[in-house]
């Protein structure tokens, strides 16, 4: 069973009164934890061979109508989400270097539905001890995202989308020494070709026959009007996938409650080819990629 399933079962098992009021909030407890996971992922750090860290402490900004909410379980509603991000973080092999506390707090700038995803990484006293020479880091601020958007990631993967090549091309060979036939000082023989440029990958999405450009880095597909591609699918989650370009293209589930399935298979990350299928809820969707 996966760690998304097993927190929305043990969310069912403490929704019963009054706690049932929470899940009125348009902010789901499901999209924070898939917000959390995507966090530990975007800031994990390798240390060594055997060890990736990632943050341990984060804070969730809520706007006020949310906060007011959530506030009165917070505690019950921090202590499953910290299980949570445990239990994905010995799923992917990751380490802390501290106790995982996960935080709410009140924004004035966000509106009802957004949220915001803060973390960093605070050494307990043991881990100071058990690593000597090796100082607590925190995080540093990323750059500035969207409400109810994690901040993209600081490290980027070779081959991955705008990487510079690995070596500059070679330089065109000069003229022969004592300056070519007959002495004259010219280079007689043909100048070298222009390099043509790359030819672009066009990508691009078919929905029930209508196509949307990907014209950016990354593409959220879901039900909220704050998609980048709206799907009006009752299985389908407010923020529910997203479509990474690159080389090659991914793409990720973002805490849906349905899930993605990409060429028959059930998953939470895929690579992409031309063609592929990919069925949120009830939609089908299909990859397309071309040169030129």
């Amino acid at each position: 069973m996966g760690v998304m399933k097993r927190f929305e079962q043990r969310l069912e098992g403490l929704v019963n009164g009054t706690f049932a009021k929470v899940f009125k909030s348009e902010v789901q407890p499901v999209e924070i934890a898939g917000a959390l996971q995507r966090e530990c992922d975007n800031n994990a750090t390798i240390w060594n061979r055997e060890r990736t860290v990632v943050p341990n402490d984060f804070i969730v900004e809520l706007s006020a109508p949310d906060y007011e909410r959530l506030s009165p379980y917070s505690g019950q509603l921090g202590d499953e989400l910290s299980g949570l991000v445990r239990d994905y973080a010995k799923q992917q092999r990751y380490t802390f270097m501290g106790p995982i506390k996960v935080h709410l707090e009140k924004a004035e700038d966000l509106d009802t539905g957004l949220y915001r995803v803060r973390s960093r990484t605070l050494a307990s006293s043991s881990s100071q001890q058990g690593a000597p020479g090796q100082p607590s880091f925190q995080n540093p601020p990323g750059p500035a995202s969207p409400p109810g958007r994690p901040a993209p990631g600081r490290h980027q993967a070779p081959g991955g989308y705008g990487y510079p090549p690995t070596a500059a091309p070679p330089m065109p060979p000069g003229p022969p020494p004592g300056g070519g036939h007959g002495g004259s000082g010219h280079d007689r023989r043909p100048p070298a070709p222009s390099p043509q440029p790359h030819a672009q990958t066009r990508r691009w999405i078919e929905i029930n026959g209508t196509r949307h450009q990907i014209s950016r880095p990354t593409l959220v597909l879901g039900r909220s009007t704050d998609a980048d591609v709206r799907i009006d699918d009752p299985g389908v989650s407010r923020r529910h996938c997203e479509i990474r370009t690159g080389t090659p293209s991914t793409i990720q589930d973002l805490g849906s409650t349905n899930g993605i399935v990409v060429d028959g298979q059930h998953t939470t990350r895929a690579t992409l080819r031309d063609g592929s299928r990919i069925v949120v809820g009830s939609t089908t969707i299909v990859y397309r990629q071309a040169e030129g």
